[in-house]
């Protein structure tokens, strides 16, 4: 798939071939939605807490005495069906994470780039360079070029210029290209991509998976007298 390279000017200035391995993988559809799902979770703190009755101290005194009242049995306000008492399998702290094999990750990520590419919402830029961190030049750069209504730049290395201009652009979004994840393609509609990000990014997802073998430690075998 050939796609047009542009220029900061808004001008197309050439043609660039994207690695079908990347950007013509094929759709899979419950590896995105497995991805997108762990990503969120892991996200999630899990430090929502409820106390229960034994962590309540609102008041030890016994409401009535036991018998010969005519009401029910009362023994403190900590009770969880008192206003105040404690909770009754309430939420207590946890981890959400989830894993998912490297391949998959990956695999996940080619799946969402190719519906990208095959839906041209892929914009390939020469270089992006600002001389200031300006948000009025970057907005004037982004006029000039045929975007959706959400943008996600990708740069292959820090940027601190672009990072500062887009922060104050509503619905646009700077990352590094080893940073890209499968919530922020879905999340924005077109991905601006430097020449150089683009080769980061596919040397990246086209390189195999290498397992790390771990060599157990060697014992001497001591001879007994």
């Amino acid at each position: 798939m050939r796609v047009p390279i542009w220029n900061m000017e808004g001008q197309q200035v050439g043609e660039i071939e994207l690695h079908p391995e990347v950007f013509e993988a094929p759709l899979h559809v419950p590896l995105m939605h497995q991805a997108l799902v762990r990503q969120l979770a892991n996200a999630r703190l899990g430090t929502h807490k409820a106390k229960t009755r034994g962590e309540i101290h609102y008041s030890s005194r016994k409401l009535w005495p036991q018998k010969h009242t005519g009401r029910a049995r009362q023994g403190s306000r900590d009770a969880p069906q008192w206003y105040h008492g404690g909770v009754v399998f309430g939420p207590r702290p946890r981890s959400y994470e989830q894993k998912m094999p490297k391949k998959m990750r990956r695999a996940a990520l080619r799946s969402a780039l190719s519906i990208k590419a095959k839906e041209g919402q892929i914009l390939v830029l020469d270089r992006l360079e600002l001389p200031e961190p300006r948000t009025r030049l970057m907005k004037e750069i982004l006029e000039r070029l045929p975007i959706g209504k959400s943008v996600l730049i990708l740069l292959a290395g820090p940027n601190e210029n672009v990072k500062r201009a887009v922060n104050n652009l509503p619905n646009v979004a700077y990352l590094h290209a080893m940073c890209l994840n499968i919530r922020d393609l879905f999340r924005y509609e077109t991905l601006i991509v430097s020449q150089d990000a683009l080769a980061v990014i596919e040397n990246w997802l086209t390189r195999p998976v290498i397992r790390k073998k771990f060599a157990l430690p060697q014992v001497e075998a001591t001879s007994t007298p």
